[in-house]
């Protein structure tokens, strides 16, 4: 393989993107289960959440690279801090994502939304520049929302409503309020994940000024706070499952829970940083095997 591609695969962070693309299998699944699904939806939903994933992994690049919040990071080394790619470079890539995510997004929204009043066009294109934008401030410029502890906010609302609720809308053409149940556990499995990256990267980020909610809080207070997220959002699937009983198959998802516990008496238990490392990217691929099961469990 070429290495310029590798890098570039590098700067992707391509395991990032089965937890990005747990809200629109928990969407598109749900969607299903009411007899709504639409190929042609889920397969723009898919295009379109990856290609925003991987813009806020590149702008995340970026951003740090130019406040030099990644000169002591114990976590994977970033391409533009390293020097593998230029600034100028990174920011071109930047805008060739947010050409295909607005491409993709656009396509999305039109073919989801074909017979729709204009107003509901105009919305969900607002939600979807409000994603790129989302995507690019989490630590791009002057005031970004990563370094005021706002993060755990954004990942909530776009990896949890916004992306299930969102694909179920598009799928359907109707919104159920029960499925904020399950949208909000993809939105709090998520918000475990930054928490765990955030966790890993405590000491770094206060010595830089990146004010995360963990250095806000401390490390004592985000291990809890870790606890009640992953408890809380196993408890709405649940929830949400026995509301909607009908067939001990929807039970299938309780099979990731071992795995989200021992998640928990990981992280209470860790006292060196660099091990959550690895942590990060089994709650990552948990929170993805959770989506498939919990979806299969509706449709099966």
């Amino acid at each position: 393989m070429n290495n310029n591609v590798k890098i570039w695969l590098q700067a992707f962070r391509l395991r990032t993107l089965p937890l990005a693309l747990s809200s629109t299998f928990v969407g598109s699944f749900l969607a299903f289960s009411y007899g709504s699904f639409r190929l042609i939806v889920f397969v723009f939903a898919l295009l379109t959440t990856l290609f925003l994933q991987i813009l806020s992994n590149l702008a995340n690049d970026y951003g740090d690279a130019v406040k030099g919040a990644d000169c002591n990071r114990i976590g994977p080394e970033r391409v533009t801090q390293s020097g593998k790619v230029s600034l100028p470079q990174m920011r071109r890539m930047i805008i060739a994502f947010v050409a295909l995510s607005l491409v993709s997004g656009s396509i999305l929204i039109l073919v989801g939304l074909n017979k729709w009043p204009v107003w509901k066009i105009v919305l969900f294109f607002a939600l979807g520049f409000s994603a790129i934008y989302a995507a690019i401030k989490y630590t791009v410029g002057r005031k970004p929302y990563g370094y005021v502890g706002l993060g755990d906010v954004f990942v909530y609302l776009y990896f949890g409503l916004v992306g299930v609720c969102g694909t179920f809308y598009l799928h359907s053409g109707f919104l159920n309020p029960w499925i904020i149940l399950p949208a909000s556990s993809i939105g709090f499995f998520s918000m475990g994940v930054l928490n765990l990256n955030n966790l890993r990267d405590a000491e770094n980020d206060a010595r830089i000024g990146k004010h995360t909610l963990v250095v806000r809080i401390g490390v004592k207070a985000a291990k809890i706070y870790h606890l009640f997220i992953v408890i809380f959002a196993i408890g709405l699937s649940v929830v949400y499952t026995l509301i909607f009983f009908t067939s001990p198959v929807q039970l299938l998802f309780m099979g990731t829970i071992p795995l989200l516990l021992r998640d928990v008496k990981t992280v209470m238990k860790n006292t060196v940083p660099f091990e959550l490392n690895n942590e990060l990217k089994k709650l990552a691929l948990t929170t993805f095997a959770w989506s498939v099961s919990f979806g299969l469990g509706l449709v099966l």
